[in-house]
Formats: C-alpha cells, structure tokens, sequence
C-alpha cells in the first residue's frame, strides 16, 4: 500500500535554519530508506512516506537542475558564489547529501551481509526475498482491480513483463554489462525515491543485484587497500561498475524519476496495478533460485526455505500493521 504524503506532517523548508540535531535525523532518516533499498522488498520510497519526509524528497528531488553548474568556472567572483550556492538551496540540495550519504552508509553495510548471504546461504536468502517481494505485493495490492478490465488487463501486462524477464534472468540470459548496469541504474532510482517496489527488487529482476553488491563491496575494499596495493585490475572494474550505476541513477533521477512521478499523479491506480503485478511475475526468478540450490528430499533445507519465506512475509506485515494508520 502507498501512503498519502497529504497526512505526513511537514519537514523543515530549505530555507529555514537547521541544526546539527536536524541534519542527524535527516542522516539517520537515510539510513532507514538505504536499509529498505538494500533489500528487495519494502521501498525507500515508502519509508519516507514513513519518517515523514516523501514529500521534501520528491519537491528536492524534481527540483534539481544542471543550470547553477554555469556559476562554477566564475567562484572567484563573490556574485557568482552568492548566486550558486543560493541555487543549490532553492534545490535543497544540502538535504538531498545529507539523506543521500545516510542511504549510502546503510546500503554499504547491507551489501556485504547480503553478499555473506548469497554465497553462503543462497536458497534461503533468496526465499526470504520471496517473502519479501510477494507479501509487499499483497500489502500493494487492491481486489478491485480485478473488477476493472482496464486493471486487470494492465497488470496481466505487467505480470507477464516480469514472468518473461525473471525466466531469462534465472536462465543467466540477461547480461552484466555496463550498457544492463546503466539501464539498472537508470530504473532502479525510481524504486528508490517512489513509494512501490523498491530499487533492489528492479535489479534482482534485471539479474544486476548480485553483480552490483559483489562489485560495490570489491570497490570498497579496493579503496581500503589502495595505499598497499596501488590500483589493481579487479578494483578498476568494480569502479567501473559502480561508476555507470551511479551515472545511470543520474539520469533516472532527471528522466525516469519524473515520468513515474507523472504516471502516478495522472493514471495512479493503474500505475500502481502494473507495479504490483511486476511484483508477482517477478516471484518466479526466487522460485528459480531456490528450486536450483535446494535438494528436494532434504526436510532441513526444505524447513530453512519456508522458515525463510514466512521472515520475510513476518517483516514486510509488520511493518504494514505499524504504519496502518496512514492513509493510503
């Protein structure tokens, strides 16, 4: 379900005065959505409809504009100064780094407890985001739609989008090239930023959530060692990786981003149908994963699947029940 931002109550403007006190809540803020983005399942979008600040996010975030870069080559001169950093308040982006490096910190812990997951428990791991993905689509879901046949046949649409997509992602038919990681990053800021599906779950469908976790925590580590080891290949490439997805999340923010806000605003419920039903076609990548690193005849791993399933199920209604009342 996607909360109304019209019953949260209003963050501070850019224009007034924040303290220290402010900008750490908007971090730890950040944190939590980095958190739901890590994982596929609850988006950071809704848990800023959560901590009250959906509406600041998206206002800053369709806000921004390449206009006050024209400023940087003339910051010698005291107007030009003036006048870039009043820009980059009127686009408050001073909110947009602090609650940006919050989601970040969160997502570069996370992502090495998921990377310790897939390689180490990969069936459970992945019954657990199957918890995850099909209980926020029930949470998502509407029965009315059923009724509409303009619904019904939107979300055929998109259930069968994801089933055909998740079945050559399961088959390792989708790429992890810099053209798929792009386009992933590109579509994955929207779950990102948009209450709905979150960024993680678009790139497990695309087949790029394993790579790009792999290929941050390498990046990370490269950064760690750079003083010993210098510049290696394998750091190279996982820059490289890292490079295009935050080049194409860029993008998505400045293109994307504003075509889904506008689909939301102008065709909601449909918007929202489609969503949900990629949601659904998308459960069969899981069941693939699962299905291929679990012996069939062994109760304990079919008892580490379920117990797993129900996890991710358990966190995804609880949060719904503690946040029911919103309006949505």
């Amino acid at each position: 379900m996607v909360p109304d931002p019209s019953t949260q109550q209003a963050e501070p403007t850019a224009t007034e005065q924040a303290t220290l006190r402010d900008w750490l809540v908007i971090y730890l803020k950040g944190l939590a959505m980095g958190a739901a983005d890590a994982v596929p399942g609850v988006s950071g979008g809704t848990i800023a409809l959560i901590v009250g600040i959906y509406e600041r996010l998206i206002r800053a975030v369709t806000s921004l504009d390449p206009a006050p870069l024209r400023y940087i080559p003339h910051l010698n001169r005291r107007e030009s100064r003036k006048e870039f950093f009043s820009s980059l308040r009127e686009m408050d982006i001073w909110f947009l780094v602090t609650l940006g490096t919050g989601m970040v910190s969160a997502v570069i812990v996370l992502a090495r407890l998921v990377q310790f997951a897939l390689s180490t428990f990969r069936g459970p791991t992945f019954a657990f985001f199957f918890g995850l993905i099909g209980a926020s689509a029930v949470v998502l879901g509407r029965r009315e739609w059923l009724l509409s046949p303009k619904h019904l046949g939107v979300s055929l649409v998109g259930a069968a989008f994801a089933f055909v997509i998740a079945g050559a992602t399961g088959q390792g038919l989708v790429p992890h090239t810099l053209p798929v990681v792009f386009l992933a990053g590109m579509v994955a800021i929207s779950g990102m930023i948009l209450p709905g599906i979150s960024g993680a779950f678009i790139l497990l469908l695309l087949g790029q959530y394993d790579p790009i976790t792999a290929a941050l925590n390498g990046f990370i580590d490269g950064l760690i060692d750079l003083v010993s080891l210098g510049v290696t290949t394998a750091f190279l490439g996982d820059a490289a990786v890292v490079v295009t997805f935050l080049a194409g999340a860029l993008v998505g923010v400045l293109s994307v981003a504003h075509v889904v806000r506008w689909a939301l605003d102008t065709h909601r419920s449909l918007t929202l149908a489609f969503l949900v039903s990629l949601m659904i076609g998308a459960l069969r990548l899981p069941v693939i994963e699962v299905l291929a690193d679990t012996e069939g005849s062994d109760p304990t791993a079919i008892a580490g699947v379920l117990l797993a399933i129900v996890l991710g199920a358990v966190a995804v209604f609880v949060l719904d029940r503690h946040t029911e009342d919103l309006t949505y």
